[in-house]
């Protein structure tokens, strides 16, 4: 026997060698690897062999294999080893801890690792009923030394990990182990405490001294691996343990926050403990930490290891880097800091009585010096706390506070400047950034999500502290008003001068302007009485006065007059000034000879102009009303006199003008103005060639130059390129007047404007809008337009393109990258101008064209409601163009037909029309739709199973085939939640369950005894709209809804499958099953719901939501449909037994119900066998560990005692006992 172990380990030896050697061919690799697999798998000789090559004398590479294969024993065949086998392995896996390793030091990490594994896995498979006195011998082994000591605490780190934290074994063990935990948690965490002062003690008694060295760092490494099995512990203990002995632990943790060597462990222990939530009551002992000693040690570690954090890379050079261990201490430390925050927003005004803390200012400077420091990641840490504290009903009024915000916001001066590059040396923050960010890109998508958050706090700030603000603000936008333009090193490419989107004049007023948008809608809100007007109007005369040619610092400067613009309304004198402003912006070009296209900065200030316009019209149309005839003029005269106005900029002059009109109040008035307004439009729209055109593909494409090869040369022909532009203009134009054209909300005044023609049956008063009229002239084109659009996409039409052309109807490069997921174009600090190729240009112009006619459609039922909707035969002309064609209309052209349209159309259409026009509408789309999406998650769902074996043999498949194919299906996605989402939106009206009490408030040891799942209501208690209930009456039309929303359940997509499953299965299906359903069809619905499982059940969240609709199907459907327990018998490894159970519980009137929570158990384990493995879960080898004999045994309960307790009981709730 002996010899035969010896031989099998010299094999096992060379072929562990042969893995690890770096120049091994793949294929001897494989060989050795299938050996030691198939070794571990059927041979008898592993133990003696594992041991034998555990042994010290062997490398560390074998002894690892060996020690190995001793856990795979454990783990896989533990179940049939005799019990005499069992205690030896135990004896030797025990003679392995005490003697089996080197010193501490020398030991390498993953011999520790393997060999806590073992003692773990045995454990979880013994302790405590058949191996009581565990914790004792390892209360010995420490004894032993420090090697034996490590080893242990990696020991109990390691079992709370499986146990409590991944929950990695059987209910049964989990609960056995962990209730014995929680039994002996005083005398562990004594031990572990004991420990750690016994190890540091000695580690700074030999520290500094000659010759102990080792001896020293022996004893700091026990300490840090107590204080990181601390650290699993003090997650989810009871809060008792964490704070007794007054808070003896978390002193000891911050006094360690002073040695070098341990103060990160120390801090991340300390951050666990305060982040902790539970009863408030238990937590109190937290505000200890407010105390002058616990703060002294934080500040002083914090400033220790701040000097520390950046060093010199070489004593010649000036250049310096970050020290990342103490990098990573100051941001734990701050994340302490802010979880102290956090106790005391919890604690202080709550029921249980806590004060303020006397020393508060000096944690908030604490607080404050983090939120200064020179990284941004630091700085960006503090904000959720700032917010918090601001927030707070008392804390926000006390003087400490009050006095904080003051110095926040002058802080948020600097922390909202753009800086920080980790290109660039321009900033202290530089360096940091370097660790922190990978890339430029990196740091500004951060950094735009750290300002919009600092916004947020900047606003609560203003709230506690208004006037301060304005002052702030103010010197800040004088200050910036009166510097010269330094553009820095980054200059713009494009003109001499120009500043770049980095250069510290552009980032100065970027985070100026940031600052005063936040503090004038605050000041607003909390000053109603002392507003600083007069001292703004100065700054908005300041404002206006100032001229720049830079196009970045221009756009500054523009929100800051959209800023100031309410404080005009009070000095109405400022607002010509203020329009002139901003019309100077609309036309505003850097005045250059050459006819370049225009960059992207001067594009966007002409576009932020027309914004800014836009805006102040709608929010203050009745201001700008006195203005509407300069205004007007001025509109007239741009229009015939500046070529440079594009469509856009035009139809954004032409809203905001609509704007004021709706408040002229008189019908009469408004309509001759839109007409004279839009009568270029009409007739051009409406006329004789346009009417040929939109109504004739071939015309079409050639009219818009589709048909023809144009070179980048000779650029485009011009009349196409004009006719395109006659098209955009005449839609944009249409769309602003529908969009905005409104009549008075007050019933009188629209009375007296001659608004109201008449009242509904109801009651309710019937509007005209005074744009319809001219609708109604431009609608049959319109019409024409979209019935086009749709035949543009046919076999013979996609052959009239020209090869220039060709690819005009796909989606757009830009489009492209949203629907994948890719990040937006790099960081372009520079602003070159905005080139596009022709093909580019087309493709835009068709997919605006396109959307722009179902913007228009769908605000028009919006705006003209009854004139829309009583508009003849309007389901017949819409079915008549929108829904020609579809089946060549491509999946992202689809979407906003559905987005933009239907769902709008569905949102505002009275129910009066629900069954002339909604009912003929939905009915064949969903019915298209189901057909379609079917087809096309069919195809999907082949491709990647086919895929599976065929990809094998052909690797090289083209980088953009692949592309292609994941946005088609990625498209597919999208427009199968837009179809989900419109049935949503027609059919279920959504109830909101009450709120649940104080999150923060759940006792902490029920939620660990048992992984609490959030208690959803039996029955979902969504209804049916209305229309939802008038679809249900067309038998066809509901049939279609519920197939599709059963059918979606099994496509890819968790996210649909998530929403439908809890919001519309069921609440379509109720409603019908008190009909007579055929059986096939109860059986299909099941059957659905099962096959979603097997999709998507690997997922939590989906597997919930599907375990649910499941059952309730089940439960109100399975006394009338027999056929449901036949399919029930077929789900893989379903316990018959328990499912005649759960059926007689469900059918006998008589039979014990259980409770809630305790049936959708069984009924989850019954299902079990339907839901799908992960792809990574489903070759792993399955571990099976047995139940041991249950710790407490249930007594059983007295006959006698319960009969007299139940008449006690009956005697004082019967109203004949009188004796009582």
């Amino acid at each position: 026997m002996a010899d035969q172990v010896a031989a099998m380990c010299d094999q096992l030896i060379k072929a562990v060698n042969v893995m690890m050697d770096a120049e091994t061919s793949q294929i001897y690799r494989l060989e050795a690897l299938k050996f030691c697999e198939e070794f571990k798998e059927t041979s008898s000789f592993c133990v003696p062999c594992g041991l034998q090559l555990a042994d010290k004398a062997q490398p560390a590479v074998v002894r690892h294999f060996g020690l190995q294969m001793l856990e795979h024993i454990i783990k896989f065949r533990w179940n049939n080893m005799q019990q005499q086998e069992k205690v030896q392995l135990k004896e030797c896996a025990m003679q392995l801890l005490s003697n089996g390793t080197h010193s501490i030091l020398e030991e390498e990490s993953h011999i520790k690792d393997v060999l806590s594994r073992i003692i773990v896995e045995m454990i979880k498979r013994e302790w405590p009923q058949h191996w009581p006195d565990m914790l004792k011998e390892m209360e010995a082994l420490t004894s032993q030394g420090e090697a034996q000591t490590e080893l242990v605490m990696l020991i109990l780190l390691r079992l709370a990990e499986d146990v409590i934290t991944f929950q990695t074994l059987p209910t049964q063990r989990r609960r056995d182990i962990q209730q014995t935990l929680t039994q002996n948690m005083e005398s562990i965490f004594s031990f572990m405490m004991a420990i750690l002062q016994v190890n540091v003690e000695d580690y700074r008694k030999l520290k500094g001294s000659p010759g102990h060295e080792l001896q020293a760092r022996a004893h700091c490494r026990v300490a840090v691996a107590t204080l990181n099995t601390l650290a699993g512990y003090i997650d989810w203990v009871s809060l008792v343990h964490i704070t007794s002995g007054n808070c003896h632990l978390l002193e000891m943790l911050c006094l360690l926050l002073g040695e070098p060597e341990l103060q990160l462990e120390a801090a991340e222990c300390l951050l666990i403990a305060i982040s902790r939530k539970g009863k408030l009551e238990d937590r109190k002992p937290f505000m200890l930490l407010f105390d002058d000693v616990a703060i002294h040690y934080i500040l002083s570690a914090a400033q220790s290891a701040d000097g520390l954090a950046i060093c010199k890379k070489s004593a010649e050079s000036q250049a310096v880097e970050v020290v990342e261990r103490r990098y990573i201490f100051l941001k734990r430390l701050c994340q302490v800091l802010c979880a102290l925050g956090g106790q005391l927003c919890s604690l202080v005004g709550s029921d249980v009585e806590v004060e303020v803390p006397a020393n508060l200012s000096k944690y908030m400077e604490a607080f404050l010096a983090f939120t200064t420091h020179s990284s941004q990641f630091l700085k960006s840490s503090t904000l959720m706390s700032w917010g918090a504290l601001f927030r707070h009903e008392t804390l926000s009024k006390d003087a400490v506070v009050v006095e904080m915000a003051i110095k926040f916001l002058r802080a948020s001066m600097t922390n909202l400047v753009k800086t920080g590059f980790p290109s660039r040396g321009d900033n202290p923050s530089c360096e940091y950034s370097r660790v922190d960010f990978d890339s430029d890109e990196d740091f500004n998508s951060f950094f735009n999500s750290f300002r919009a958050q600092q916004g947020e706090v900047v606003r609560n700030a203003c709230r506690i502290v208004p006037l301060e603000a304005f002052q702030i603000a103010a010197e800040w936008l004088q200050y910036q008003i009166v510097s010269p333009i330094d553009t820095g090193d980054t200059t713009s490419k494009t003109a001499e001068g120009l500043c770049s989107l980095l250069s510290p004049s552009v980032v100065q007023w970027d985070a100026m302007t940031v600052f005063m948008e936040c503090m004038v809608a605050q000041i607003f809100k909390n000053l109603e009485e002392e507003l600083p007007i007069d001292q703004s109007m100065e700054l908005l005369q300041a404002v206006l006065n100032y001229d720049t040619k830079d196009p970045l610092i221009l756009s500054c400067v523009l929100t800051n007059v959209s800023a100031l613009f309410p404080f005009a309304i009070r000095r109405q004198h400022f607002l010509p000034q203020v329009l002139y402003k901003l019309f100077n912006a609309i036309t505003f070009d850097l005045g250059q000879e050459n006819k370049a296209p225009r960059t992207r900065a001067v594009k966007s200030v002409r576009r932020h102009a027309c914004s800014s316009i836009i805006k102040i019209c709608r929010d203050y149309p009745q201001f700008i009303l006195p203005c509407f005839d300069m205004f007007y003029n001025h509109v007239k005269k741009l229009f015939s006199g500046d070529p440079t106005l594009t469509h856009m900029e035009k139809c954004s002059l032409m809203e905001a003008l609509v704007l004021i009109s709706n408040q002229f109040k008189d019908f009469a008035k408004q309509k001759a103005f839109l007409d004279e307004l839009m009568a270029s439009v009409v007739a051009e729209w409406t006329s004789e060639e346009m009417r040929h055109v939109l109504s004739n593909p071939v015309v079409f494409l050639s009219f818009v130059g589709a048909d023809q090869v144009v070179t980048e040369q000779s650029k485009d022909a011009d009349t196409a390129g004009l006719n395109r532009g006659r098209l955009s203009f005449c839609l944009y134009a249409m769309l602003g007047v529908v969009k905005r054209a409104r009549w008075p909300a007050d019933l009188e005044e629209a009375k007296a404007g001659s608004f109201v023609v008449g009242y509904t049956p109801a009651g309710a008063p019937i509007y005209r809008n005074p744009c319809t009229a001219q609708f109604l002239v431009l609608l049959p084109n319109l019409l024409s337009l979209i019935r086009t659009q749709n035949s543009l996409f046919t076999p013979e039409n996609m052959a009239r393109l020209s090869e220039t052309f060709s690819r005009a109807h796909e989606v757009m490069d830009a489009e492209k990258n949203v629907v994948l997921g890719l990040s937006q174009h790099l960081l372009d600090i520079y602003d070159s101008p905005v080139y596009r190729t022709n093909l580019e240009r087309m493709q835009g112009f068709f997919t605006t064209l396109y959307d722009n006619c179902f913007h228009v459609l769908g605000n028009a039922g919006l705006s003209l409601q009854q004139e829309f909707y009583t508009i003849e035969r309007l389901a017949e002309e819409i079915t008549g163009s929108a829904f020609v064609s579809l089946d060549h209309v491509p999946d992202h052209r689809l979407r906003p037909m559905i987005r933009v349209f239907l769902r709008l159309l569905v949102l505002s259409c009275p129910q009066e029309y629900y069954d002339s026009l909604l009912c003929p509408l939905l009915g064949p789309l969903f019915a298209y739709m189901l057909q379609r999406l079917n087809v096309k998650w069919q195809v999907i769902n082949q491709r990647t199973s086919v895929n599976g074996e065929e990809e094998e043999e052909q690797v090289v498949c083209q980088d953009s085939q692949v592309t292609q194919e994941m946005l088609e299906e990625q498209l597919a996605r999208l427009l199968t939640r837009e179809v989900l989402d419109l049935l949503t939106v027609s059919c279920i009206s959504r109830k909101v369950p009450e709120p649940a009490a104080n999150k923060e408030e759940i006792d902490e040891e029920d939620m660990m005894m048992d992984s609490v799942q959030t208690a959803s209501p039996s029955q979902p208690t969504d209804e049916l709209t209305e229309l939802g209930k008038c679809l249900m009456k067309h038998e066809n039309i509901y049939m279609t809804l519920l197939t599709l929303s059963f059918t979606s359940l099994s496509w890819k997509d968790t996210t649909n499958c998530h929403r439908t499953a809890s919001m519309v299965c069921w609440t379509l299906l109720r409603q019908v099953i008190g009909g007579n359903l055929l059986p096939e069809a109860v059986t299909w619905f099941y059957t659905s719901v099962l096959r979603g499982l097997q999709v998507h059940g690997q997922h939590e969240v989906c597997n919930s939501t599907l375990s649910q609709l499941a059952m309730h199907i089940y439960e109100n459907l399975r006394p009338r449909y027999m056929e449901l327990g036949a399919v029930m018998t077929q789900i893989p490894n379903i316990s018959v037994e328990a499912l005649d159970q759960y059926d007689h519980r469900l059918m006998d009137p008589n039979a014990q119900k259980a409770g809630d929570k305790k049936r959708k158990d069984q009924f989850k384990k019954l299902i079990a066998g339907t839901v799908g493995k992960a792809l990574c879960q489903q070759f792993r080898k399955e571990v099976h560990i047995r139940n041991l004999p249950s710790l407490f045994k249930k007594p059983k309960p007295d006959k006698d005692l319960q009969n007299s307790e139940a008449l006690g009981l009956a005697a004082l709730f019967s109203p004949e006992n009188n004796a009582l």
